[in-house]
């Protein structure tokens, strides 16, 4: 399987570098991701700036623009053959509920859908505002991204669908298991912040504190806080996902 990996944290982010280190062992990667830090970027594309590419090392790629930019860099013009499937992550924080319309991550694999590749994205969901990465349980969101690869289950996977995970922040061997889930609400204050520069000029900070979450039993933002591995299955027109069924089959008896 050939696998064309991006993020949205940075080519040199440690969850990038353990996704790629943990899926090759076992099958053909390839990264393509942004030079600098583009989260919450969504959906851009670099239409009206050129792109720069900068070779990292073998088969691991800078790009200047974001993350949607470094797909369809990979596979549109860097890669020789077209992926078998995109793989965005593992990205520092959580993407759970509405942020995935936020999520550049999300972007990255999507933008493979909308070319006929499968996407998956998958996040650790810890604290973003921590100093450092020291001590993220990186590997078992890679570990568990590996085996659902290896197991084909992407397979099932219809076209206009990505699957979209979610991986607690604990060691892999206390993860309580894995379900199928659908989108919660998280919940922000949303607040803005007007301060003054130097010369006496407003400018504005839009940020805000995450307040918890809403959502059904079988939300994602419920799954991680009961300590499972999320598993969406989104329907990027809108639809109910496809052979749901079998999704939840396999999940349920999904073993670790």
């Amino acid at each position: 399987m050939k696998v064309l990996i991006s993020n949205d944290d940075g080519v040199h982010a440690p969850g990038i570098k353990v996704l790629n280190k943990v899926l090759k062992e076992n099958l053909d990667t390839f990264v393509v991701a942004p030079l600098e830090e583009r989260s919450t970027t969504g959906h851009t594309l670099s239409l009206d700036n050129p792109l720069r590419i900068a070779q990292i090392e073998d088969q691991v790629f800078g790009c200047s623009g974001y993350p949607a930019d470094c797909s369809l860099m990979g596979f549109g013009f860097l890669m020789e053959k077209k992926p078998d499937i995109v793989v965005s992550g593992i990205n520092r924080g959580a993407n759970l509920g509405q942020d995935i319309y936020y999520s550049g991550t999300v972007a990255a694999a999507r933008e493979g859908v909308f070319h006929g590749i499968p996407g998956v994205a998958v996040s650790l969901v810890c604290d973003f505002h921590a100093p450092t990465s020291e001590g993220l349980h990186f590997l078992s969101a890679a570990k568990f991204v590996q085996k659902f690869l290896t197991e084909e289950i992407v397979s099932l996977l219809s076209p206009n669908h990505l699957i979209n995970i979610n991986v607690p922040d604990l060691p892999y061997e206390k993860i309580k298991g894995v379900k199928l889930t659908e989108l919660g609400l998280r919940r922000y204050s949303e607040e803005i912040t007007q301060r003054s520069d130097f010369r006496g000029r407003d400018y504005y900070w839009i940020g805000g504190i995450y307040q918890g979450f809403e959502g059904t039993p079988n939300s994602d933002c419920q799954a991680v806080d009961d300590g499972f591995i999320s598993v969406s299955i989104l329907n990027l027109l809108g639809k109910a996902p496809d052979k749901y069924d079998k999704w939840l089959e396999i999940i349920k008896n999904f073993k670790l």
